[in-house]
């Protein structure tokens, strides 16, 4: 049985600001899981309305281990850094089976609000 797929694409990205309650810091995330006993290479694609895709950023997932990636931190091994309020799709490539998982927490309003999606899987 296959654990997951090797492509992941995730359309509607839009980094929201982290808003003014510093218990509630507004950010969006890729929840990786990897049911495999061998570790997992994956490489994240940024792709954008108006400029060139960021390319080859580079993290690794232990077997049976799960990790959750903040877009709002310096991400993989370039240390990339999405901006604010940027639309963007996010492709994730790993060379083994994985599952993954979407959120965004946007705390711009009183009635802040979370949400985690799957994406498109090939």
């Amino acid at each position: 049985m296959e654990k997951g797929k090797k492509n992941w694409v995730f359309c509607d990205g839009y980094l929201p600001p982290h808003g003014d309650n510093p218990d509630f810091e507004g950010h969006e995330a890729l929840m990786l899981t990897n049911l495999n006993d061998e570790k997992a290479t994956i490489e994240l694609t940024f792709i954008f309305e108006d400029r060139e895709p960021e390319t080859g950023i580079n993290v690794e997932l232990d077997g049976m281990r799960t990790k959750c990636i903040r877009l709002d931190k310096p991400m993989g091994d370039k240390g990339f850094k999405l901006s604010e309020s940027v639309q963007y799709t996010v492709w994730v490539k790993s060379d083994i089976p994985i599952c993954a998982c979407f959120g965004r927490l946007d705390v711009r309003q009183t009635n802040m609000s979370y949400y985690s999606v799957e994406g498109y899987t090939f």
